[in-house]
């Protein structure tokens, strides 16, 4: 009897320890004792729960009272990150520009309107600097103007030729100097100025350059780098103003390898792996290579036969995340706003995660239809 006492209570006790043993098992009794403590025993784990749910009320306070805050439309929530937001508004042409997920501002921005009144033509620019602000900002402050005086020039010149009978030599001479000599020459020009100035400290800054003239006919683009423009036409369609010039592009890559250049991929296609556009203003160290260009590409538009609603300039920032023609459908929904939806747009360029600057310009067109 003993025997089969002490031989049963060997058998339970070998069962406990190879349940009890197990890790399955150690694994519950930890979960269970854990339990136990929080809802019974631990007031210290309860007062770290309470305390952090309590943080997490106060943020999302903190958030919906930055969220009602009007002063950026609604998103002063984001005012930490950009040290510099900038807006313009005239007449026909409004701006919005934040820095963004970007450690510093190299965006810039011109408007110069009716420097010729009797052709109403106005100066409009964007400049997406890299590698510092100095190219950009040098941009910004010369060739605007030097533009503005040029055309004042070639106006006062046309004038000439209506009131004087000239010989037919002279008259085809000053017919040569057009809205895209002018600014094909004014752009080179500033490029030999800017790049004289920035290698004498050493500063390697570049910048895009991406100008418009309008007059009451014509629109006249240049495009040097990647800042883009597109117009609107009468029926909603997007037209392009200029075309980005990128490494990879056939015609470029063929240019860079015969000045002995190279590129190469890191992140995006880069000449001689640094530089992400194959044309610029400024860059003197790969100017001094030719593998970087500053030559414009210029293209013109007829406004009688376009009828266009507006057109956008914008940097690259805004073109990492939308197309030619979503960002026509979008602004052309939003012409109403105090932006023309140029902020709208800038916003929403954010929010799909645009880590760059992002610029916009948002010019309201004139068109014979909605004027009749």
């Amino acid at each position: 009897m003993i025997e089969d006492t002490m031989t049963l209570l060997s058998l339970l006790g070998r069962i406990m320890r190879y349940f009890l043993l197990r890790p399955e098992t150690l694994f519950l009794l930890c979960i269970s004792l854990a339990l136990w403590s929080y809802f019974f025993h631990t007031d210290e784990v309860k007062t770290i729960v309470k305390s952090s749910r309590d943080a997490v009320k106060m943020v999302k306070g903190k958030v919906a009272e930055m969220m009602q805050n009007e002063r950026f439309g609604g998103l002063d929530v984001l005012d930490a990150e950009f040290s510099k937001t900038w807006e313009f508004k005239s007449n026909n042409v409004a701006v919005y520009s934040i820095q963004g997920r970007r450690d510093h501002m190299e965006d810039r921005f011109e408007v110069l309107t009716d420097v010729v009144n009797k052709s109403h033509t106005s100066i409009f620019g964007i400049f997406d600097g890299h590698g510092g602000e100095a190219a950009a900002d040098f941009a910004k402050a010369h060739l605007p103007e030097s533009l503005r005086q040029q055309l004042l020039i070639y106006e006062r010149e046309k004038e000439r030729d209506r009131e004087k009978d000239k010989e037919k030599d002279e008259k085809r001479e000053r017919v040569s100097l057009s809205h895209p000599s002018i600014l094909e020459q004014q752009i080179l020009t500033l490029d030999r100025a800017m790049l004289d100035k920035l290698s004498a400290s050493f500063n390697e800054a570049g910048t895009t350059c991406l100008v418009a003239l309008l007059s009451d006919k014509e629109l006249t683009v240049a495009n040097v780098g990647d800042s883009r423009g597109v117009l609107c036409d009468k029926d909603g369609n997007a037209i392009p103003l200029s075309y980005d010039h990128k490494p990879y592009q056939l015609k470029e890559r063929k240019r860079i390898k015969k000045a002995g250049g190279f590129i190469s991929f890191n992140g995006s296609w880069r000449v001689q792996g640094i530089l992400a556009m194959s044309r610029s203003l400024g860059d003197y160290p790969l100017k001094n290579l030719n593998v970087v260009i500053p030559d414009p590409d210029i293209m013109s538009f007829d406004l009688d036969k376009l009828q266009p609603e507006f057109m956008i300039l914008a940097s690259d920032g805004l073109w990492d995340t939308f197309s030619n023609e979503e960002a026509v459908r979008f602004i052309r929904e939003r012409l109403n706003e105090p932006h023309f939806g140029a902020k709208s747009i800038v916003l929403q360029s954010y929010y799909r995660g645009c880590p760059d600057n992002i610029t916009v310009m948002v010019v309201k067109l004139k068109s014979k239809s909605s004027e009749k």
